[in-house]
C-alpha cells in the first residue's frame, strides 16, 4: 500500500512539473510576442512622428500661397477676398476627367488557337 501512495506521490510531482515546464514556455512565448509588439508600437510612433514633421513642413501657409500662385491659372482657382464669405458650393471646381470605359473581357474573340 506504501508504494502505491510513493508511485501516486512521484506521478503528481511529475504531472506538476510538467504543467510548470509548459507554462513557463507559454509564459516566454508571451513575453516575446509582447515585446515584438513593443518594437512595432516603437517604430509606428517613429514614423508618425516623421509624417507629421513632413505635413509641418508641407502645410506651411507660405508654401501653400507660393503653390497656389505658381499654379493658378491651371488649377482653375476662383479668386477669392479674405473677407469674403463664400459656399464650397459656389466655388466652380474642374471636373474630374471621364474615366476609361470598362472592357468587358467575356465578349472579346478567343485567340487561344494557333496561327499559322
Amino acid at each position: 500500500m506504501r508504494s502505491l501512495t510513493y508511485l501516486a506521490c512521484v506521478l503528481v510531482v511529475m504531472g506538476l512539473a510538467f504543467w510548470a515546464y509548459r507554462e513557463n514556455y507559454a509564459t516566454q512565448a508571451a513575453i516575446g510576442q509582447m515585446a515584438q509588439v513593443r518594437r512595432e508600437i516603437a517604430e509606428l510612433r517613429e514614423e508618425l512622428g516623421v509624417l507629421r514633421a513632413e505635413w509641418a513642413y508641407l502645410n506651411r501657409p507660405e508654401r501653400l500661397r507660393q503653390l497656389v500662385d505658381l499654379n493658378f491659372d491651371r488649377l482653375q482657382l476662383v479668386p477669392v477676398a479674405p473677407d469674403q464669405f463664400i459656399d464650397l458650393d459656389q466655388v466652380d471646381y474642374p471636373k474630374p476627367p471621364e474615366p476609361e470605359p470598362i472592357v468587358d473581357l467575356s465578349t472579346l474573340p478567343d485567340n487561344t488557337e494557333p496561327q499559322p
